[in-house]
């Protein structure tokens, strides 16, 4: 996007910008102009741009305070915000502004935009969400705060070396982060351990055994065009006593620092690996840590601008963003009950009616549970009230006709595996909406996970599909595309995504539909550069760009594509006078450093990589990539050059899927099963515009639970079994002939994902997706419509719809 197209009220002074940069680059960064780095001009602009954000900052602050706005509390562990500078520049309308100044300065803003790091606060689809939405909130004028913890190495920096993953930290802080504030006043206590006892007026005491202190970083977030800012405040965990001075000085130097190192983890990694008992504690230490920050937070806040507790949910509403902050529920309970001397049914009452409840997923292990243990020594009043909020639950669940087995399904506490708390439980009870992120995943959660649940409480449940932010993900990280599309239909879309329908009629145009082609060429082009320096693979941007890039997980079954990869290869070879449509299979995603599984697949992807490339029979045909380290920066080069979009998870396990809109808002055709929010792209797009195959969410949860025999199914097709045998027998890991032979044998034994019951369909539906992209014509018609028909997915809408539904609160 370009601000002659965008503007954000008058424009600033360009003398004005150039001298507050250069005051910035000199009293700020301490720089000269005639020797400064790029990093110090990066500094200087972010902190020129800052400047103009402050003022916008703090009349939103006073706004909602003076006038009594509710505010939005967005709890999420998770905030894959990406780089700041071109998004707040963007909102601003001060992109081409800033680029004419700085390119009078001699300076290159690409550049500039290229020295700052990705913000390491997310890993995936979760994170990315709860950025958008905190941009739509800012936009729409939407009174929020998002709250999380500020990882100071994030989850890891992902590096390809012999095709394997390996992790190192992330080091964004190392040079210090230019947009946040310390807020040394907004300080908590956070405890742990100890012990509960009564007090003088039985009111319970818990008097932990740790205290862990909770410092707020506070950073702007831009609505668009510049109208309203809302705050990211993000937790860092300090120690209470950074060194223990007698250990220093008796000569134990490292274990004088341990009180401090174990107070830090809190806020070192991302989802640090709870395979071992010690990182299961710090998961629940850090999922307890924000969430009792926050919820103190709020609660000094209403108590300052409102003064009377009671009135909590009419000036609040709490979103919880998946189980990882449910632990609020309890928390907000004690809070009102210990510390605030509310009555029992009375702060149920506030917390029931302040908190709702996004799930995310049907996956058992995504659904959080803890060991009822590590609960009680970990946090042992909150265990006390989670007993209390479960035996009056049960209570009421009796005395409405409920069986033992139905108690039992709808109990806080699983009994048959240990005695776990179950978090989703204890969230759902907890809060007065609960939503699933597309219409298939909410009625799944009826019929599976929340199906007793949806009984005793019907009409808790409701759905609020997902979207996505398209001043990011199209204006942004598409500016030809935006260009042709403002030329096309006029400006007016940049303000209402709906307008993106008038493209339709554009759509059989051959002088548009070669514009269009043009725009992603271009896109292709600088993606083949990134990867040609960053994997050593050249690409042909005339060929087919087929893209699959998100987590790696079985479930998403990237595993799918490989395999369909070496069918497709093996057909090159064994009928190379076949017209085949050039094609690049690109790949990128990470793994958990604990899912060995899901490191395999990535190399067995970088073992194709490498065999595929460096043959010559197949004559550049096939190319095979997989890029390391996927973040926000990097999906921006890709998405844009996407012709096709691989959206293949197993039906009925993918809650909803973002990635999916941004390919389809940027002119990638999906090749899907009828999975999470694939159903209602198709829906908009029309399904002679997308590829869908596969089982149905219905048919795959039969299959499974009949019994599938993948042997069987293997045997069935010679063209599966093919690509079996060969990868088994080491056809692409040579110097490791039995690498894979586990992998195959385990896919053949137990196909948990369906994989091998999908693939004819799969491959099936590849045939259909060259004999598309053979027909021109046929295909930009169809990615122009699908850039035409998917405003619906406009994370603005999504938010509209929360604060009608859910949270109670005007938009302005």
């Amino acid at each position: 996007m370009t601000d002659d197209t965008v503007t954000a009220g008058t424009p600033a002074d360009a003398a004005e910008l150039s001298r507050a940069i250069l005051s910035k680059l000199i009293y700020d960064v301490g720089g000269r102009e005639e020797r400064a780095s790029p990093r110090d001009w990066f500094l200087a602009t972010t902190l020129a741009t800052r400047d103009r954000i402050i003022d916008r900052w703090r009349l939103s602050n006073n706004e909602t305070a003076e006038h009594g706005h509710k505010q939005v509390c967005y709890l999420s562990l998770e905030f894959l915000i990406g780089r700041l500078l071109s998004d707040a520049l963007g909102n601003l309308g001060l992109t081409e502004q800033m680029r004419q100044v700085l390119g009078e300065l001699g300076v290159d803003l690409e550049e500039v935009f290229a020295q700052e790091p990705d913000a390491a606060l997310g890993n995936g689809g979760l994170g990315r969400l709860a950025a958008c939405f905190m941009e739509s909130m800012a936009s729409l004028g939407i009174p929020a705060i998002g709250y999380g913890i500020r990882y100071e190495n994030g989850l890891f920096r992902q590096v390809i070396r012999d095709g394997q993953q390996q992790e190192v930290p992330e080091d964004w802080l190392s040079l210090g982060n230019p947009w946040e504030f310390e807020r040394s006043g907004i300080v908590y206590d956070i405890g742990f351990g100890g012990h509960v006892t009564a007090g003088p007026d039985d009111r319970l005491i818990w008097l932990p055994g740790e205290v862990v202190r909770a410092i707020a970083y506070d950073t702007p977030v831009v609505g668009w065009r510049g109208q309203w800012v809302n705050t990211l405040r993000l937790w860092s965990a300090r120690a209470t006593d950074p060194l223990h001075l007698d250990a220093f000085n008796s000569g134990d130097h490292v274990g004088a620092l341990a009180g401090r190192v174990r107070a830090e983890a809190i806020s070192r990694v991302l989802y640090p690996g709870d395979e071992s008992p010690a990182g299961q504690e710090l998961r629940l230490r850090q999922e307890y840590f924000f969430a009792s920050a926050s919820l103190q937070d709020l609660i000094r806040r209403h108590l300052r601008l409102h003064g009377d507790i009671a009135t909590l949910a009419e000036k609040a509403s709490v979103q919880l963003n998946d189980t990882h902050p449910a632990i609020g529920v309890a928390e907000l309970m004690r809070l009102l009950v210990d510390l605030h001397g509310v009555g029992w049914d009375a702060a149920w009452d506030i917390a029931r009616a302040t908190f709702s409840y996004t799930n995310h997923t049907l996956m058992p292990e995504a659904l959080e549970s803890w060991p009822v243990p590590l609960m009680e020594r970990l946090l042992p009043r909150n265990m006390q009230i989670i007993y209390m909020i479960n035996a009056r639950h049960l209570e009421t669940a009796r005395a409405e006709g409920a069986s033992d087995a139905q108690l039992s399904a709808v109990s806080l506490i699983d009994e048959h595996h240990g005695r776990r708390v179950r978090m989703g439980h204890l969230a759902f009870v907890g809060s007065h909406k609960v939503n699933g992120v597309s219409a298939l995943h909410t009625g799944l959660m009826k019929t599976t996970v929340f199906a007793e649940l949806d009984r005793a409480c019907p009409g808790r449940i409701v759905n609020k599909t997902n979207g996505i932010t398209f001043r990011r993900w199209l204006m942004r990280a598409n500016p030809g595309l935006t260009r042709l599309i403002v030329d096309t239909i006029g400006p007016r879309v940049l303000d209402d995504a709906e307008r993106l329908a008038d493209l339709a009629p554009h759509a059989r145009d051959p002088s548009f539909q070669q514009a269009f082609a043009r725009q992603r060429r271009s896109a292709k082009e600088a993606l083949a550069k990134v990867v040609r320096e960053r994997t050593g693979v050249a690409l042909d941007p005339d060929a087919l760009f087929d893209v699959q890039i998100k987590r790696i997980h079985e479930y998403k079954r990237q595993l799918l594509n490989i395999l369909q990869t070496v069918a497709l290869y093996n057909a090159m070879r064994a009928q190379p006078t076949q017209p085949w449509v050039p094609r690049v299979k690109l790949f990128a995603g990470k793994a958990a450093p604990g899912y060995h599984q899901a490191k395999l697949i990535i190399r067995l992807a970088n073992d194709v990589a490498r065999v595929v490339n460096s043959d010559p029979t197949v004559r550049g045909l096939l190319k095979v990539a997989f890029l390391p380290n996927y973040n926000v920066t990097l999906a921006e080069s890709i998405i844009p050059a996407a012709d096709l979009s691989e959206q293949i998870s197993t039906a009925g396990l993918e809650a909803s899927g973002t990635g999916n809109m941004k390919f389809a808002l940027n002119g990638a055709l999906t090749i899907g099963t009828l999975d999470g929010a694939n159903v209602e792209i198709s829906e908009r797009v029309g399904l002679e515009n997308i590829f869908i195959f596969g089982l149905r969410a219905d048919e795959a949860g039969e299959l499974r639970r009949d019994g599938f025999d993948a042997r069987a199914a293997a045997a069935a097709s010679p063209d599966l079994q093919g690509v079996l045998d060969a990868i088994a027998a080491g056809v692409f890991s040579p110097e490791e002939p039995g690498r894979y032979q586990r992998l195959v044998e385990g896919l053949l034994s137990h196909d948990s994902f369906l994989v091998t019951a999908d693939f004819d369909s799969y491959v099936a539906a590849q045939r259909q997706v060259a004999s598309r992209w053979s027909r021109p014509a046929e295909w930009w018609r169809s990615a122009v419509l699908n850039t035409a028909n998917v405003a619906w997915f406009s994370s603005d809408r999504t938010i509209r719809e929360y604060a009608d539904e859910v949270w109670d609160l005007p938009v302005r």
